[in-house]
């Protein structure tokens, strides 16, 4: 069986805003790794759009910068699924991102699925899908980088969860940059 985990960037106080942070090499080498050793990942709209506007474009110019052009490949290379209801195309002729597909039911159903499948585990990368796949009690682990950086306001991440979640440290990575990855278990109701 596959875990689900949610593997997000995110300010001291919250908030999830790529513009707040910045990724360094050891960053960039760190996802890299974890893109490079999980099954897929699992985006919502924005966060798809967001992403496939800017890697796709490293893969075909590489900056010569080994970690962001490695991380560059590995996420295009690893399967994405993205839960919109209003995409309509992910075909890589035309996004210039290859290994995309629409999800075809809702998440309950689609990650419910995907994770009583053998395999990699699937990560999922979204804000949003996040906030959903906790209210469903679908993530298996946390994987929060907060990033030392107080954004004031923003996409607060855990604004919308219903039910109180308890969850267990099993480890901590810190980084020269300052930012330190909390890695939770989800204690299951």
């Amino acid at each position: 069986m596959k875990k689900i985990v949610a593997a997000i960037n995110m300010t001291l106080d919250g908030f999830c805003d790529h513009t707040a942070m910045d990724a360094d090499d050891e960053l960039h080498q760190h996802y890299y790794e974890l893109l490079r050793d999980a099954g897929a990942l699992i985006y919502g709209r924005i966060t798809y759009q967001l992403m496939e506007s800017y890697w796709p474009a490293i893969v075909k110019n590489p900056t010569g910068n080994k970690p962001t052009d490695d991380f560059a490949v590995v996420i295009e290379n690893i399967p994405k699924i993205v839960f919109s209801h209003t995409l309509n195309n992910t075909d890589p002729t035309i996004t210039g991102w290859k290994n995309v597909k629409l999800a075809e039911r809702g998440v309950k159903e689609e990650v419910s699925e995907l994770k009583q499948q053998s395999g990699k585990d699937i990560l999922v990368g979204s804000p949003g899908l996040i906030v959903a796949l906790t209210n469903l009690n679908l993530i298996d682990e946390y994987q929060l980088c907060v990033h030392p950086v107080i954004a004031g306001t923003g996409l607060s991440l855990f604004k919308t969860i219903k039910d109180r979640v308890t969850l267990k440290l099993l480890k901590t990575k810190t980084f020269n940059g300052g930012q330190i990855i909390l890695y939770y278990e989800s204690i299951k109701k």
